[in-house]
């Protein structure tokens, strides 16, 4: 039941081609180190599905995506992720746009093992133009309405970053939002979490109030791996906010003519262990605010 490994170990089980999910939300709790290890590896030609961040951009201005399945790309404060961006505008990626509820409805039909969830969302939009794939399905009862059929997204892998796990996968997330990560987990074949804290199977069973904030079982649970500050930049609450200023800079570079190069030199190649300590440390890493909404 020991189900710890490296981040090395994790992205070395993954395969090209594979659909990736991410979980977190913009700049929220996003599994940074795993995208970085991911950075550093020879993974190509992934298809990558999430309510997407620095994540996202990252991986598209590295040229590791050949598909985008997204209902936004943002780091919140800035709009528009500045990499992701790029690839959208050059055209750099194949995408499939659609509305936030239906990302939520296609991983929970996925999660579900069910084809697909009918939904009026969608309905009267561009959302069916642009993705032609979408079709509409006829109710068999009494309302004789179509419905968009949003399909279930289904995926080979799944990377969340919680706040504490056990050896054997149970997860904790303390923050006030676990987002969609529980349904990341089960619409995958295998899940992989990163996390800040790895503790004795028995800190959940000293606070009942601890089960509360476990949203899937450990079963689900394929890999953890031991990653303090792993969210990075990306915020973890209630440890630490998003980093603002890192954030900036990284938005900065991508106007600068090799500015990505510039910060993969920097942030990336370094190793996961030099990157803390170029942000600062783990202590800093821990005193950064969190947002305020």
């Amino acid at each position: 039941m020991d189900k710890r490994m490296t981040a090395a170990d994790l992205v070395g089980q993954l395969r090209d081609g594979m659909t990736i999910g991410i979980g977190g939300w913009g700049p929220r709790r996003k599994p940074m180190a795993l995208v970085r290890e991911i950075l550093r590896s020879d993974l190509k030609d992934l298809t990558v599905v999430a309510y997407g961040g620095a994540d996202v951009g990252m991986l598209c201005a590295a040229g590791k995506v050949r598909k985008l399945v997204y209902a936004f790309v943002s780091l919140d404060f800035i709009p528009l992720e500045p990499y992701f961006r790029k690839a959208r505008q050059e055209g750099a990626v194949e995408v499939m746009e659609i509305d936030e509820g239906m990302l939520l409805l296609g991983l929970k039909a996925a999660a579900m093992g069910a084809p697909f969830i009918p939904t009026a969302v969608g309905l009267g939009t561009d959302v069916l133009r642009l993705n032609p794939e979408l079709k509409l399905v006829a109710s068999p009862y009494d309302d004789r309405r179509d419905w968009v059929a949003m399909p279930a997204l289904k995926l080979d892998a799944a990377l969340v970053h919680v706040d504490r796990a056990d050896a054997r996968g149970v997860c904790q997330i303390a923050g006030p939002d676990h987002y969609m990560d529980d349904l990341f987990v089960r619409a995958a074949a295998k899940a992989y979490v990163s996390c800040d804290e790895l503790v004795d199977s028995a800190w959940f069973h000293a606070d009942p109030a601890r089960a509360r904030q476990v949203f899937w079982e450990r079963n689900r649970t394929s890999g953890v791996v031991h990653l303090p500050g792993g969210a990075h930049p990306s915020s973890c609450a209630p440890l630490y906010g998003f980093d603002t200023a890192h954030f900036k800079a990284y938005n900065a570079s991508a106007a600068e003519p090799d500015g990505w190069q510039a910060y993969v030199e920097r942030y990336v190649n370094c190793g996961e262990a030099e990157y803390l300590a170029r942000v600062g440390g783990l202590d800093a890493i821990r005193e950064l605010p969190l947002p305020v909404f």
